[in-house]
């Protein structure tokens, strides 16, 4: 399986006032062992593809093929339990269990799935993004970006073929955010696919390549994406994007 993530002519509309095309005939595959940052304007499009890519939002119209799985036509009970046997997620709310320590809340995802989790690295990972003196901790003993560390642990215990990350180092400081990005690239170095929402040309740095988004279509693929020359695009990008803040809201 070259590409655990693969999109075919993908569009997604919103009703409403006058309508919102969030996405626009978008092909595109993730291929394994690869890091890919999505980036683009606010309103592009980028959190629309993520959720697609992901089983999270239906289609309007194309295809969407998820560890070999076409996800056309399957209930929420099967798109569930395929999302629980390969795919990880850190999204910007934090979906911690407020009664379960900073442990249990990582090795939650693993015994769901039936799987005894992997002590050693489920401890690694909780080093490394600053919580190994923090492990028996809940949820509301901890800072926002505490609990935004915590659910990056979670997804990355779990060691899956896909994570999709949604602004994953937005709430951190800048040591630990090195260090989560540190993480996902090795994940990728180790076979599995990472697909990351970002609005930061360094955390985009990190990644293989940049897909650019523009009006929910793909505008360019840069591979080894340079924080400077990121950024460059996206003001480019920006400057030649009208504000719409209703498509805004409706496209992120």
């Amino acid at each position: 399986m070259n590409s655990p993530v693969q999109l075919r002519d993908v569009a997604k509309r919103y009703s409403g006032a006058g309508g919102v095309t969030a996405l626009a005939g978008v092909t595109v595959d993730f291929p394994k062992g690869s890091f890919t940052a999505v980036m683009g304007p606010s309103g592009s499009g980028k959190s629309t593809l993520l959720h697609c890519a992901a089983g999270l939002d239906e289609p309007s119209s194309g295809t969407v093929t998820l560890v070999g799985v076409p996800l056309a036509g399957k209930d929420e009970t099967a798109l569930t339990r395929l999302r629980r046997e390969h795919v990880a997620f850190v999204f910007q709310s934090y979906n911690l269990m407020p009664a379960l320590t900073v442990w249990q809340n990582v090795t939650l995802p693993a015994r769901l799935a039936g799987h005894r989790p992997d002590r050693d690295w489920t401890r690694q990972v909780i080093e490394r993004v600053g919580l190994g003196d923090r492990v028996r901790h809940r949820p509301g003993q901890l800072s926002g970006g505490q609990q935004q560390r915590v659910a990056i642990a979670r997804a990355l215990a779990t060691r899956a073929a896909v994570t999709f990350a949604d602004e994953p180092t937005g709430a951190l400081d800048t040591a630990t955010a090195r260090e989560v990005l540190l993480l996902l690239q090795q994940l990728a170095h180790a076979g599995q696919t990472v697909v990351m929402v970002t609005h930061d040309p360094v955390a985009a740095s990190y990644a293989d390549n940049a897909l650019f988004l523009v009006d929910g279509q793909i505008v360019e693929l840069l591979p080894n994406p340079a924080a400077d020359v990121v950024a460059d695009r996206l003001a480019g990008l920006a400057q030649r994007t009208p504000s719409r803040a209703a498509d805004s809201e409706a496209r992120r």
